[in-house]
């Protein structure tokens, strides 16, 4: 919604950016100054055509555990928040959020302030900054978006509204519905009686837009990118199985490959889903140590050791990298000292306390690859195994690992890649020389969104309740 609002808005003219206080997600991406913001931030970011900040997402959590989370402050690393103080313990990032949002309004027209989780989350109300904490603080009028694809929606917007305090009530403004399938006149009715009961105005319903899956917010959405389309006579596709760890994190490293025609890829924890496909991805995580023993207890090691036994491609990205290590030195994000890895790669990774952020660029083939990095893990070559350099990585026979992200986002680089995978894995696939780019099916997706928007929902109004529409 607020990638959809950012452009619609940036094409009446309005300097418009977008704002997340806190968000939680090990979905990251690095700005040009060296910052990590969520990559929703960033995508929103380039809707709005202007320059990603750490301001406009100036807490980042990403969790580690159940019970734990990296705190990443202004874009930078700052310590840990565990589940029993996170009632508490938020006052500091607060104070940092409400800075973030003042600078952001000094250099902007208007700012689109997305929230997180629910408003009606009475029992963390007292030290929110993020939903009517924000709100109240600012006087932004706010707007409740119900999602009807999950069912319920007017029971959860009528029930967000009615559990909030008076004073709170007061914030909101109006509602809208994302995601509906059908004739809109089947749900007037209720639209009526919503608005009649709760006195908000109803700024209209969004249809289900296909083809709304890059940039994940989160692994919730990786079931909607699970191949590309298929055609008349596609018959060498190339089948890629991506392990879904339990802490699996940037896993939008591989929405390019889903949507390479004649690709499908499979989010699996499957051993035999991992044994069969041409290729196999070892994702980002965000602890490396814990998602290795997993690894070995759900049977994937193994899997992947056979795999690399057989000279059947295996690619490992950062965590996933790290993980192919022979020895993964550890006393920072896991605290576990030295740990043996998968031994596919004739590597160490050593853990340091500061962390690696950057935007490198490097070259595979000739051809150029721009990238991003998050880590604290390092890896240095053994020296006593054979390995060719691989984007800052290595590679060992059919075994690929490099700590950057992004790179399949690289055109050329990737469907050059791709094309030496398939052809060691006995597959015919080749690229569609007419396939529109990665960055160009990313604009497309911004268009259609905010086309919707345009075509559905009541600006007009939504900018009355701003300065910037007065």
């Amino acid at each position: 919604m607020v990638t959809g609002l950012c452009r619609a808005l940036r094409r009446r003219g309005v300097d418009v950016a977008p704002f997340k206080a806190q968000n939680m997600s090990n979905n990251s991406m690095v700005c040009a100054d060296g910052s990590e913001i969520g990559r929703a931030q960033y995508l929103q970011a380039q809707a709005a055509r202007v320059e990603p900040t750490s301001a406009m997402n100036p807490v980042l959590l990403k969790p580690g555990s159940d019970r734990r989370s990296f705190v990443v402050l202004r874009g930078k690393p700052n310590g840990t928040l565990e589940a029993g103080q996170y009632a508490t313990g938020r006052t500091g990032l607060a104070a940092a959020a409400f800075e973030a949002y003042a600078e952001l309004a000094e250099t902007h027209d208007l700012i689109v302030a997305e929230g997180a989780g629910s408003p009606a989350e009475i029992n963390l109300r007292a030290g929110d900054y993020v939903n009517l904490g924000l709100a109240r603080r600012f006087d932004l009028p706010m707007v409740v978006v119900g999602d009807i694809d999950r069912g319920g929606v007017f029971a959860s917007l009528y029930g967000t509204v009615a559990l909030l305090e008076p004073d709170d009530r007061a914030a909101i403004r109006g509602y809208l519905i994302n995601k509906f399938r059908g004739d809109r006149a089947v749900l007037e009715p209720g639209l009526a009686m919503l608005t009649e009961r709760t006195g908000l105005t109803c700024l209209g319903v969004l249809p289900w837009l296909p083809g709304v899956w890059l940039d994940a917010e989160d692994t919730l959405e990786v079931g909607a990118w699970r191949s590309s389309v298929a055609r008349a006579g596609d018959h060498d596709r190339l089948r890629i199985a991506v392990v879904r760890l339990p802490r699996v994190s940037n896993i939008t490293d591989v929405e390019a490959l889903a949507a390479e025609p004649g690709v499908d890829v499979l989010v699996t924890t499957d051993p035999r889903v991992v044994a069969d496909a041409d290729l196999v991805v070892l994702p980002g995580t965000r602890t490396t140590g814990a998602d290795l023993t997993w690894l070995r207890e759900s049977g994937l090691a193994e899997a992947l050791q056979e795999r690399a036994a057989r000279t059947r491609p295996v690619l490992g990205i950062c965590g996933g990298y790290q993980m192919l290590a022979r020895t993964i030195e550890d006393s920072v994000e896991s605290a576990a000292g030295s740990l043996q890895g998968l031994g596919l790669l004739p590597t160490t990774v050593r853990f340091d306390q500061s962390k690696v952020l950057g935007r490198p660029v490097g070259v595979w083939r000739d051809h150029r690859v721009s990238a991003y990095e998050i880590h604290h893990g390092v890896a240095e070559h053994d020296h006593d195994g054979e390995a060719e350099p691989f984007l800052d990585g290595w590679r060992a026979g059919a075994v690929w690992g490099t700590m950057w992200h992004g790179t399949l986002e690289n055109d050329a680089f990737r469907r050059a890649w791709l094309t030496e995978i398939a052809a060691a894995a006995g597959v015919g696939w080749r690229p569609e020389p007419d396939a529109p780019s990665f960055g160009d099916r990313r604009e497309t997706m911004i268009t259609v969104m905010a086309d919707a928007v345009e075509e559905h929902l009541d600006l007009d109004t939504l900018l009355s309740w701003t300065r910037a529409g007065s």
